[in-house]
């Protein structure tokens, strides 16, 4: 299993920021991770300087979002639907896509249901719960 470290995530991005703004080539997985840096500029000045990045402390009490938290999310969404992993988790995200008119929209929604499944898993001590994940998106795509 890749368990890159907070560094390794953070210089990713910062990478990608920059190879986005200078035209550079990018691999398959950076021209990913910058279509969903693209979509939040806001982030841009956090990603301009590697150095601030890896030394910044994204500690919630100042309301900000940690942006290398929410980028890798974003790009853990967009993998898993193009494996279709956990199984189901592709049309719940395209049926909540649907839904909210955004696919950007509906990965904030699936974040929401990632974040929960994650924090119940370490809570409790039990693997992650795929279908309680997916069930979750699902509900959101169809009010339920």
């Amino acid at each position: 299993m890749f368990s890159p470290s907070q560094a390794d995530v953070r210089r990713f991005f910062c990478d990608v920021h920059a190879k986005t703004r200078s035209g550079a080539p990018m691999e398959a997985l950076e021209t990913l991770a910058g279509q969903w840096v693209a979509e939040h500029p806001e982030y841009h000045g956090d990603l301009a300087d590697v150095e601030t990045a890896l030394q910044r402390q994204y500690a919630g009490d100042d309301g900000r979002t940690n942006p290398f938290l929410h980028l890798s999310m974003h790009l853990s969404i967009s993998e898993q639907c193009s494996i279709d992993q956990p199984q189901g988790i592709r049309q719940a995200v395209e049926l909540l896509a649907a839904r909210r008119g955004s696919l950007h929209d509906a990965h904030h929604e699936a974040m929401e249901c990632l974040g929960q499944m994650l924090w119940e898993s370490q809570r409790a001590g039990r693997p992650p719960d795929g279908q309680a994940y997916i069930d979750c998106v699902q509900r959101r795509a169809t009010g339920d």
